[in-house]
């Protein structure tokens, strides 16, 4: 089964990797990972403005890599933990639209995703990332979310 796990920076996604490292059945196949993780960096639109935005450009653009390479690395020791060889991928673009292409463009008998919670206000205005995926993904959608804390 080939199963795309997708991240973010929020710690429902990791927790919605960690369920599925430990809830799936995982089996590696010879010369190839038994899960890919993909986290997709979005692309980050400059101002129009007659400033020069060059430096600021490259401040943005260190920031995210710098984030997406901590993403990547608790994501690559959650899998370690869980002795599960993982594929991590990084690519560019609207979260929503790249995680469902890289799914079809994989072929996964599985897409996880992770749930923020987010209210019905915020998800109409925001979108939400797992909802896309769940009615545009042509495979089985699992949506993990983080257990409810107890002292609300």
């Amino acid at each position: 089964m080939k199963v795309l796990v997708a991240i973010d920076e929020s710690e429902g996604s990791l927790y919605a990797l960690q369920w599925a490292l430990e809830h799936l059945h995982l089996p590696e196949t010879e010369g190839s990972a038994a899960i890919t993780v993909v986290h997709v960096q979005p692309h980050f639109m400059p101002p129009h403005t007659a400033i020069p935005v060059g430096p600021v450009m490259d401040s943005i653009k260190k920031a995210q890599e710098q984030s997406a390479s901590e993403v990547i690395s608790r994501a690559t020791k959650l899998c370690e933990q869980h002795m599960i060889k993982a594929e991590m991928m990084v690519i560019r673009g609207d979260p929503k639209e790249m995680i469902v292409e890289a799914s079809e463009d994989m072929n996964v008998d599985l897409l996880v995703v992770g749930s923020r919670g987010l209210g019905q206000i915020k998800r109409a205005f925001l979108g939400s990332v797992s909802d896309y995926c769940a009615h545009h993904a042509k495979c089985p959608v699992l949506i993990v979310r983080p257990p409810k804390s107890s002292h609300k």
